[in-house]
């Protein structure tokens, strides 16, 4: 079975399980590593995940696994974490997480914008410029969006933006199937 039909496979017996929980599957890769695999499965939810909702998803994840037969007789190592801010957005779902966030995204016609997502209706997305402005932009215009890391958002007092950027952090769970 090829890498790219187990990476469809795999996401395609995760994404009931994660979204019956609250969760999005964002991504599964699968590498080789040494003589097994990782198996490594990305999941946000608005709100972003916690620690524990990493060890909660990395068990019902491994349980799956384990249940299944896509990962054939060849050990794993299993990976379940956050996207990370490096993520790109991509999707409506991605845009409505970042707001508030100051992005960078290139927009067909117009070039590249640098600016605080405001909101998200539908497939569309406003953007707030420097000078208080707002423009909006259909999804189908926006190239893949990044989100810049500021050390001092407006609006965030400065006690919660520690606590705001340990929320940010890739959140990881792993555990090695043999």
């Amino acid at each position: 079975m090829s890498t790219g039909s187990l990476k469809s496979r795999l996401h395609t017996l995760l994404e009931p399980l994660a979204a019956a929980d609250g969760y999005d599957v964002e991504d599964v890769v699968v590498t080789p590593a040494g003589n097994r695999r990782l198996v490594r499965v990305l999941a946000d939810r608005d709100g972003g995940i916690t620690l524990d909702d990493v060890a909660t998803l990395s068990r019902t994840v491994s349980e799956a696994l384990d249940a299944s037969d896509l990962m054939g007789a060849t050990p794993y190592v299993l990976e379940v974490s956050s996207p990370g801010v490096d993520h790109p957005l991509t999707l409506a779902r991605h845009w409505r997480r970042a707001t508030g966030r100051l992005v960078t995204v290139a927009v067909a016609g117009a070039g590249p914008l640098t600016a605080r997502v405001s909101g998200v209706e539908g497939e569309v997305v406003t953007f707030s410029l420097p000078d208080g402005t707002e423009v909006t932009h259909p999804l189908s215009s926006l190239g893949k969006g990044t989100v810049q890391i500021e050390f001092s958002r407006p609006g965030v007092p400065d006690d919660l933006e520690d606590v705001e950027d340990l929320a940010d952090e890739d959140a990881t769970a792993e555990e090695v199937k043999a």
